[in-house]
């Protein structure tokens, strides 16, 4: 399966995901190294000074799918690097920006 926009390829199957009982939200690019994470901590007991190397691999990955769509939300103009403001005018003027300046 390949997810689009993304550099990495999903490598664990669904067949893989559900066997293995990966929660949903924890199914993307790195699911493959999430399988045997988990099994190591539970071979281990959770805990928490076993397992590192799989728990570093992990979220190196996690970590690079993150950055990856920051930047491409940045690219894409997506995202602002600055806070809006609320763009109701009385709510712009309680806090004393004039109404041109409110965005929505």
């Amino acid at each position: 399966m390949e997810v689009e926009g993304s550099s990495k390829k999903m490598i664990a199957t669904q067949e893989e995901m559900a066997e293995a009982k990966v929660p949903l939200p924890y199914r993307d690019q790195c699911a493959h190294l999430l399988i045997p994470l988990n099994k190591c901590r539970s071979a281990e007991l959770y805990l928490p000074w076993k397992c590192e190397d799989e728990r570093h691999v992990y979220e190196k990955c996690e970590y690079e799918l993150v950055m990856e769509r920051h930047s491409q939300r940045l690219i894409m103009g997506c995202w602002d690097l600055q806070p809006r403001l609320l763009e109701h005018p009385i709510r712009c003027s309680i806090r004393g920006y004039s109404v041109g300046l409110c965005i929505a």
